[in-house]
């Protein structure tokens, strides 16, 4: 039976493990952009490609997606596909990403590990919809900024729900804190444009601060 978006979206929120994603996202991946993004109105990669572009500059690049998906960050920020990567752990979303042909390089990843065996000279990050329920939490940032240069820009949607529950404040506090990072900054926005769902009054903070030391 067809699931609606608001079931599709229910689906990834519950997702616990790794193996749970891929496994979640291999039927998903189909109906990603048309069941889910169009039907809800996805709203988070056009806000985060806003802010991106209004603090990002020349020296910013080359990108890392984090969490791809089927490319949709990338599509909203229409930059040359030389300048930005994408991450994902599932094949199926991948491929969807490639079909688009935005990306210079698409890797496959459990960004939950470590990511030594990934480039490390990114200009900046960006992560759209990966730092939410069922997917990456503070700890994870904290991996990924390896993957970055010095004074490199960080600009990602946090659910505000998942923002709470799992202490971003206070972590993101403490990499300040010790000087690994800038102050943050935070934009809230609404998830979605359309209200015909459950989730319509749902906000993402879009977070952004500059990588300050080598980790």
């Amino acid at each position: 039976m067809t699931k609606t978006p608001t079931e599709l979206l229910e689906g990834a929120y519950g997702l616990q493990t790794e193996q749970d994603n891929i496994a979640y996202y291999k039927d998903f991946a189909d109906h990603y952009d048309d069941g889910f993004a169009d039907a809800m109105g996805y709203n988070s990669p056009n806000a985060l490609a806003g802010v991106f572009h209004d603090l990002s500059t020349d020296q910013d690049t080359p990108i890392a997606d984090i969490g791809c998906g089927t490319g949709l960050a990338a599509l909203a920020l229409d930059l040359p596909k030389h300048s930005i990567d994408g991450y994902d752990i599932s094949p199926e979303m991948l491929e969807k990403a490639r079909e688009k042909q935005l990306y210079r390089t698409l890797y496959s990843a459990n960004l939950k590990l470590s990511l030594k065996a990934y480039p490390n000279d990114y200009g900046a990050l960006i992560s759209v919809g990966t730092f939410t329920l069922g997917h990456l939490g503070p700890q994870d940032l904290g991996n990924l900024l390896t993957l970055l240069r010095p004074n490199g820009l960080v600009c990602i949607t946090v659910s505000a729900a998942h923002f709470k529950a799992q202490g971003f404040a206070a972590f993101l506090q403490d990499l300040h804190t010790v000087g690994k990072i800038t102050s943050p900054q935070i934009h809230t926005v609404p998830i979605y444009t359309k209200d015909n769902h459950d989730h319509a009054a749902d906000k993402a903070h879009i977070l952004n601060f500059r990588k300050q030391k080598i980790l």
